[in-house]
């Protein structure tokens, strides 16, 4: 079954007998519901008034005989019950009552979201913007024309699925209304959506899943500043800590002070041990001294924040590549992930960005951020479809646990759903 059948169902066609049959049925029905009227109102109303009181005889007499058998099998237990003064009383009812609100408090805790409910509160935003879009063209148009495709297309690259994504959509569709003879807009929505689905979906292969080690598993972060990397590795390091892993960072974006800082007070903050070095170092020895230390220490995972000056993609390439060396030397088959930090509002910046990072490094995933902030989602669309580059982990909002791993069903059900 599709990736589209599974999250929305496949869509079956009656067959004509089928069709014809429930027709000459309802038919038929509507006949006999005119007789069975008629008859009703020919009973008279004595019969209906007997109909009743032997009810009523009837329950009575059950009630009765459940009275007495409850009456012969239970013993009477006589209890003699102290008189308690009326201060006393009234004291106890109310220390019952606190007690008692005192336990409601402690069983009821606050319900933590669902995975599924982070991807519908993040997507809102992108969802509703797409889904008054497409409603709103829908209601524009009577008639299935070329200027229906152009400004579908429009649409849709507004959507920011990017221009690649549009333009084949909108060919497959001229295809698929050519060959339903679709002439209401109204019969190609749930194609249109079906298509989206398939875009994403291509061969099947998601390769979503993070490459962990049995050993240590080091993971490279690259992206520009303020897309929100080294808060995601923050974050995440918090998420991996509380699964019991032992981690570690590197601030290996010594030309920035303030990335430094920001990632030792996120060390400070979620109990995970931070490498840094002196300012306006070289990178590649402060990661050196973090693969070493955590080679010795024994860590699980081991997490590299770099710098993020795509202006001077010469200079970042020949940095980058320094590094890669180095974790070499010590991990042969590591990094293990390169993850390329994205921020989802920044639209079609973000497949630039997402174009040029590729160039410069291989890039093994993408960790989405800030996607609960804008209605851009859909340049997730963009990028599997021109980079084929896949979203490995997603930002869903500021909370120290709004991170998680991506998942595609997850992301096109928050996407997509309502639209259909």
């Amino acid at each position: 079954m599709g990736l589209f059948d599974r999250l929305f169902g496949k869509k079956e066609e009656p067959k004509i007998e089928e069709v014809v049959k429930e027709a000459l049925e309802n038919l038929d029905l509507s006949a006999d519901n005119e007789l069975a009227l008629a008859e009703a109102e020919e009973v008279p109303q004595e019969e209906a008034e007997v109909e009743s009181s032997e009810e009523a005889v009837f329950e009575e007499e059950e009630i009765q005989v459940t009275v007495e058998e409850s009456t012969d099998s239970e013993p009477v237990v006589e209890v003699q019950q102290e008189e308690v003064p009326e201060e006393e009383n009234t004291e106890l009812l109310e220390t019952v009552e606190e007690n008692s609100s005192e336990v409601l408090e402690a069983e009821t805790p606050q319900a933590e979201e669902t995975v599924q409910e982070k991807y519908d509160r993040s997507l809102k935003k992108t969802r509703t913007g797409f889904g008054a879009r497409l409603n709103a063209f829908f209601a524009n148009f009577r008639s299935v024309d070329e200027e229906f495709f152009e400004e579908l297309e429009e649409l849709l690259i507004m959507s920011d699925v990017g221009v690649q994504v549009a333009s084949n959509l909108t060919e497959e569709l001229r295809y698929e209304a050519k060959l339903e003879n679709a002439k209401k807009p109204d019969a190609l929505r749930r194609v249109i959506i079906e298509k989206l689905v398939e875009l994403y979906e291509k061969d099947g292969n998601y390769d979503e899943s993070i490459h962990f080690q049995d050993g240590l598993t080091v993971m490279l972060f690259v992206g520009v500043n303020g897309v929100g990397k080294t808060t995601s590795i923050g974050k995440l390091a918090h998420r991996y800590k509380q699964a019991g892993k032992k981690v570690m960072l590197v601030a290996a974006d010594t030309f920035r002070a303030g990335a430094v800082a920001q990632l030792a007070e996120w060390g400070r903050r979620v109990d995970v041990p931070v490498v840094t070095g002196p300012e306006k170092a070289d990178p590649a020895s402060v990661v050196f001294d973090g693969m070493e230390r955590a080679v010795a220490e024994g860590i699980d995972i081991l997490m590299i924040d770099t710098a993020g000056r795509l202006q001077n993609k010469d200079n970042l390439m020949a940095e980058l590549e320094k590094i890669g060396r180095i974790i070499k030397r010590v991990v042969p088959e590591a990094p293990h992930e390169t993850f390329l930090a994205l921020d989802a509002s920044t639209g079609q910046n973000a497949l630039v960005q997402a174009k040029e990072f590729s160039k410069i490094t291989p890039l093994t995933g993408i960790v989405l951020t800030k996607i609960d902030g804008t209605a851009r989602g859909g340049v997730v669309l963009a990028i599997r479809e021109e980079l084929n580059i896949p979203v490995k982990l997603i930002g869903f909002g500021e909370k120290i646990d709004d991170i998680g791993e991506f998942n595609s069903e997850n992301f096109m059900k928050g996407l997509l759903e309502g639209l259909i």
